[in-house]
């Protein structure tokens, strides 16, 4: 897809010259990676566009609305790299580490870095129960077992940071009772032109 294209697409957004291009960079590398592994569900290019970078840049800007933004950010199941690494490229003053415990999905996402120039993200091939680190704010889409991920993905939130949780609205109230009473609801976001996928932000009280 050209540049030019992805510009329209993702307009309200804002991205400059070099951001634009590692999102077309990021895009071809998943189309081509695609076609023998399964990244995504998703076949149109323009769908892919607007729902894959166009969510992970919306769930950006309402995570970190100042562009100098900094501090860490841990993407857990990162898969094809939604949505840590557009938020990455959107604010290049966080440091993010995307978790992907699958090996072949783990080597594409170290390519995609390498490819796109990202100084500002790591790939550690491990699971959220094996990693031992914190981050300010811990990012995951929706998944099919969430109940057993969504504990273990809190657990890597620091006190005081925050859970962000990219899912289908009903799942909502569902998730509100796994995580536990030192969590905070903050506040649920429809993503643009969906009813029914939210933006779910939780923040982990100070003890």
């Amino acid at each position: 897809m050209e540049i030019v294209r992805i510009a329209d697409l993702l307009v309200e957004y804002g991205l400059n010259e070099a951001q634009l291009s590692q999102v077309a960079r990021h895009l071809d590398l998943l189309l081509k990676w695609n076609a023998r592994m399964n990244l995504t569900a998703v076949r149109d290019t323009e769908q892919i566009v607007l729902r894959h970078f166009g969510e992970s840049l919306f769930a950006a800007r309402e995570l970190f609305p100042d562009p100098a933004a900094t501090g860490s950010l841990v993407d857990v199941g990162s898969g094809a790299g939604f949505p840590g690494v557009p938020i990455a490229i959107y604010r290049p003053g966080l440091s993010v580490i995307l978790l992907e415990a699958h090996g072949k999905k783990a080597t594409f996402l170290k390519e995609v870095v390498r490819s796109t120039g990202l100084k500002n993200v790591r790939v550690e091939a491990v699971r959220a129960a094996e990693f031992t680190g914190v981050a300010d704010v811990v990012t995951l889409r929706a998944v099919e077992e969430f109940a057993s991920i969504l504990p273990l993905s809190a657990r890597i939130v620091r006190d005081g940071g925050r859970l962000a949780y990219l899912l289908g609205g009903l799942q909502v109230d569902d998730a509100k009772t796994v995580i536990g009473e030192e969590w905070h609801s903050e506040r649920t976001v429809h993503f643009p032109g969906s009813t029914q996928r939210v933006l779910w932000i939780a923040r982990r009280l100070s003890v």
